[in-house]
């Protein structure tokens, strides 16, 4: 089923699309800061490459370039960074090629309290220059032998939840209650999203986890409590702004990625409205660029 939008934001979008794919260095002009304000842009914008899921690296790369982001957030899905190493490094010739930087994999599962199945997630990540995990499903239980790794690889993890579905890891906090103690390098990945469904207020959230917040989902929902109803950014009741101050004023310094998992076959006119929305913010807050 294709998105419905409005005929503002079907405006919007087709302006935006034309916009990035006839000259990209207006969008590029949305990447720097105003040299008036004298103010850096104080956050990083990138995509998971689950967004994409149904396109191959090629054509990802292509997409990504159209909406000039270059940070990825990606995973072992299609063949956007293979397990098997040859594949693999093959894959990040390509994005070193195209100037696309990998910042995390994931979400990367850890199904086996095994040195050898967590070591292979680690070696994956050292092989790509990621040092950042986003981990699905770490059990309570494993999170000992995991921070052995973490400390011998200086990889950090990202603990992602997955909201009132996930047995383990509903809200940040659940994450945060259990990893306090441990190793700084264990922090948080925040759904947005999975938390606001959580009960859990993003905002609030944001301020808890602090330094050990190592990245970030983005997404809108129009129902607050209903996964199906997410739509492009800007369009549900997501108090973005709020999330964007929240992350300033904790001096966050990972990346927010773009999660769009509606209309996997199409997902382009959601994600150029979803980053129109997101720099217009930013925009907002006084960190507004231009060419």
């Amino acid at each position: 089923m294709k998105p419905q939008v409005s005929r503002r934001n079907f405006l919007r979008t087709a302006a935006l699309s034309g916009a990035a794919l006839s000259s990209p260095a207006i969008l590029s002009a949305a990447a720097a800061p105003r040299e008036e304000t004298g103010k850096p842009l104080p956050l990083k914008l990138g995509v998971a490459s689950y967004t994409f899921r149904e396109f191959s690296r090629a054509q990802m790369i292509g997409y990504l370039k159209q909406i000039n982001v270059s940070d990825l957030n990606t995973k072992d899905t299609k063949d956007h960074l293979p397990i098997d190493p040859a594949q693999e490094a093959q894959a990040v010739a390509d994005y070193t090629a195209a100037g696309i930087k990998l910042h995390a994999a994931g979400a990367i599962y850890f199904p086996k309290d095994e040195d050898d199945d967590i070591r292979s997630k680690f070696e994956y990540c050292k092989r790509a220059g990621i040092k950042v995990i986003v981990a699905g499903d770490p059990s309570p239980a494993s999170l000992p032998r995991v921070e052995k790794f973490v400390k011998e690889y200086d990889i950090r993890i990202a603990i992602h939840n997955h909201g009132p579905e996930d047995k383990l890891w509903q809200s940040p906090l659940d994450i945060l209650k259990l990893i306090k103690n441990m190793d700084p390098r264990i922090g948080c990945c925040i759904d947005v999203g999975h938390t606001a469904r959580a009960g859990t207020d993003v905002v609030e959230a944001i301020h808890e986890v602090g330094p050990r917040l190592f990245n970030m989902h983005m997404k809108d929902l129009s129902d607050m409590k209903v996964k199906e109803s997410q739509v492009a950014v800007g369009e549900g009741k997501m108090p973005v702004r709020e999330i964007f101050e929240a992350l300033i004023a904790t001096k966050y310094q990972g990346f927010v990625d773009l999660e769009y998992e509606i209309h996997g076959d199409d997902p382009m006119p959601g994600v150029i409205a979803s980053f129109a929305y997101m720099r217009g913010v930013l925009a907002g807050l006084g960190y507004a660029t231009h060419s």
